[in-house]
């Protein structure tokens, strides 16, 4: 009796057409992966933290491969539109002590326009200004988000 029931669930499920994201988004994202990123020239040096994070998304959660844009199934266009920083909350003397980092990157993808966005929240000291360790930090956990959220995207694509 003790088999039966994990030989049921497995069956039950195997037998529900479930497919995880992956498999949907294949159907956009093809085997061999071409990236590349606009430069953004108010914020250059960041470009290679979120070049690094799409890679990495487009081998990990694609299951492609990254390939020289000749030979690419896929080619995927990254711009980054804008990034600001918003307060969110002030100490009692009115000096800010919480930040919000917005970036909106737009990604072009088979000729398919899709725009995100991501943020990050983070503490700063009273009556200093954002480090560019911080500022560096928080474009990247920004980034990621706004790529996550791409990501996602994609797999919906798929299910159409």
């Amino acid at each position: 009796m003790r088999f039966l029931l994990p030989v049921f669930i497995l069956l039950l499920f195997g037998g529900c057409g479930y497919k995880s994201a992956k498999e949907y988004s294949k159907r956009v994202v093809k085997e061999r992966v071409y990236t590349k990123i606009e430069i953004y020239l108010r914020d250059p040096q960041n470009l290679v933290l979120i070049k690094d994070a799409l890679n990495q998304a487009v081998v990990e959660r694609f299951g492609a491969s990254l390939a020289p844009k000749d030979s690419a199934d896929t080619e995927i266009l990254v711009k980054v539109k804008k990034i600001t920083f918003t307060p969110l909350e002030y100490d009692r003397y009115g000096y800010v002590i919480y930040y919000r980092a917005n970036v909106l990157i737009e990604f072009v993808v088979n000729d398919k326009r899709i725009v995100k966005g991501g943020f990050y929240d983070f503490p700063i000291e009273p009556n200093s200004v954002i480090t560019d360790s911080l500022r560096f930090i928080a474009i990247k956990e920004g980034a990621k988000k706004a790529i996550d959220r791409f990501i996602a995207q994609i797999g919906a694509m798929g299910v159409k």
